[in-house]
């Protein structure tokens, strides 16, 4: 966000892609090199800079976990879950341990 909050788009969204629509049909289709406008090119910059942003963040380690990734959101995803894991997961682990918890007492013969 502190470089540019359309960085972060790309990161959770992924990657602009330059369309042309078709006529009067509801499809589009990617646009070539030569038809990119400056518009075009300065959001499509957008995810060579979150690669960046991501890359310079990470050790050398993680850098061969992600090396190849194509978008900075295919980076995001990994680094997430290897170091999250999934959403599913985390949320088994939060009810497992809100249950050990719950039914934490002091056993008998035990003192504080």
């Amino acid at each position: 966000m502190a470089e540019d909050s359309k960085v972060c788009d790309v990161i959770y969204d992924g990657p602009y892609i330059p369309t042309n629509n078709v006529g009067d049909l509801p499809l589009s289709m990617s646009k070539t090199k030569k038809e990119y406008t400056d518009a075009d090119m300065k959001a499509i910059e957008k995810n060579f800079l979150a690669k960046k942003i991501l890359v310079c963040g990470i050790g050398p380690d993680e850098y061969n976990r992600i090396s190849a990734c194509e978008i900075a959101k295919e980076i995001w995803e990994a680094l997430q879950t290897s170091h999250e894991r999934t959403t599913q997961v985390k949320q088994s682990k939060i009810d497992m341990l809100t249950t050990v918890y719950k039914i934490f007492r002091m056993k008998d013969g035990e003192s504080i």
